[in-house]
């Protein structure tokens, strides 16, 4: 039996969609983008990497979070868990955005380069892995795997919204309970082969996890964005509630412990062994300019965030969650950037010190315009909530 709350319509008024607006501002940005590409290729996809890997974050952290959803079969989030749901399709999307990544992989992966190999020990031990042939099947493997887990995860729950067979929930766990133990392996190999191997003399076991860490963090905090667009607009607002906010702001505080644990873990073990190979990376990062971000990431990654969440007022204040959520999403495409752009510097010695481009903003306007518009175009195709959820009720009266 549906049940729908009496104040609120779980339909998206077409008035209202912005995805129009959002592809339209997006294919503007790519198209000055692709100028940009004519004119500097190598800025071209240094930039593109750096948008990707903040887009694609979104996708593989709503992933988790609805798989995780399904496993411990929680309540609290069943309201605005068709947020998610649709933030995880997109991985379909995210795919499609990566073929350009295939076409730079000479300008970006110095291991692309057989004369480099020829000449470098190390190059030659990792090139069983780090070449490009691999390199493509794998990609093909984890966009395989991540579309089909999504895939098959969005259409159960659209076909629990039609046919109201609880039997479905079932099925949604038989799929996430192996599907979150590939998902962990996967997004760390994936990780290694987009933002590490930008710099193959370095290595970092942690670096999967690290990213899946400030991945998630960012989800969290997008979808208490979104949450609070549609609460501006009037919609759902008495189903989505403070609780379930509140409950979003915890999660985002815990992550931002867990976050810094990770990232400074990594940073302690390289600094402690004291390997050249390993140490360069951060040694990079603490020179040129790029000092200044690196302190400033310490700051507004883990510090602010960490005492502006830490009050529980403060998680059931909808004004200050909001704006803390939006500051975690800017202050992660900061960390990208500080991720991929260093390297430039390592080949090229006119990169070595902090360096910024206009296709900076061109390449993440246009992928962030058109990862947002795709999410409202299907967000608006179905019901908003899940309200044949067997906990959907139990959701709605949280307290």
């Amino acid at each position: 039996m549906q049940h729908e709350h009496p104040t609120d319509s779980n339909q998206f008024p077409q008035t209202i969609n912005p995805s129009k607006r959002l592809l339209t501002i997006g294919g503007i940005a790519l198209a000055l983008s692709l100028v940009g590409l004519y004119l500097d290729a190598d800025q071209f996809f240094h930039s593109y990497i750096v948008s990707f890997s903040f887009v694609a974050s979104f996708s593989l952290g709503a992933l988790f979070l609805v798989m995780l959803h399904h496993i411990t079969r929680s309540h609290w989030g069943v309201t605005f868990r068709r947020i998610p749901e649709t933030l995880m399709r997109n991985i379909l999307w995210v795919a499609l955005m990566f073929v350009p990544i295939v076409f730079g992989m000479y300008q970006l992966y110095h291991w692309t380069h057989a004369d480099a190999v020829a000449t470098d020990a190390l190059l030659q031990g990792k090139a069983p892995y780090l070449n490009t042939p691999f390199f493509l099947v794998r990609q093909v493997l984890y966009f395989g795997v991540w579309g089909f887990l999504a895939w098959k995860l969005y259409n159960n729950s659209l076909e629990l919204d039609r046919t109201g067979d609880w039997g479905i929930e079932s099925r949604q766990r038989k799929i996430s309970a192996p599907g979150i133990f590939v998902f962990g392996f996967t997004v760390a190999f994936a990780s290694f082969d987009w933002l590490m191997s930008l710099d193959p003399h370095w290595f970092s076991t942690m670096f999967g996890v690290y990213y899946f860490a400030m991945s998630f963090q960012a989800t969290l905090a997008a979808i208490v964005l979104i949450g609070m667009w549609l609460r501006g607009k009037g919609l759902l607002s008495n189903t989505i509630k403070h609780p379930h906010y509140n409950d979003l702001g915890k999660l985002m505080f815990g992550f931002t412990v867990f976050y810094a644990y990770i990232a400074f873990s990594q940073f302690f073990l390289i600094y402690y062994a004291n390997i050249p190979e390993e140490t360069l990376w951060f040694y990079h990062r603490l020179e040129g300019g790029w000092e200044y971000v690196t302190y400033g990431l310490l700051l507004g990654r883990f510090v602010l965030p960490f005492f502006v969440l830490l009050p529980m007022a403060n998680k059931s204040n909808l004004t200050i969650l909001k704006w803390t959520a939006a500051w975690i999403v800017f202050i992660h495409f900061v960390e990208q950037f500080w991720i991929v752009m260093p390297n430039r510097g390592i080949l090229n010695p006119e990169f070595h010190d902090i360096h910024f481009s206009w296709m900076d903003i061109t390449v993440a306007v246009a992928l962030v315009g058109i990862a947002l518009g795709l999410f409202f175009r299907q967000f608006s195709r179905h019901d908003m909530v899940a309200v044949n959820d067997p906990r959907y009720t139990e959701s709605l009266n949280k307290h």
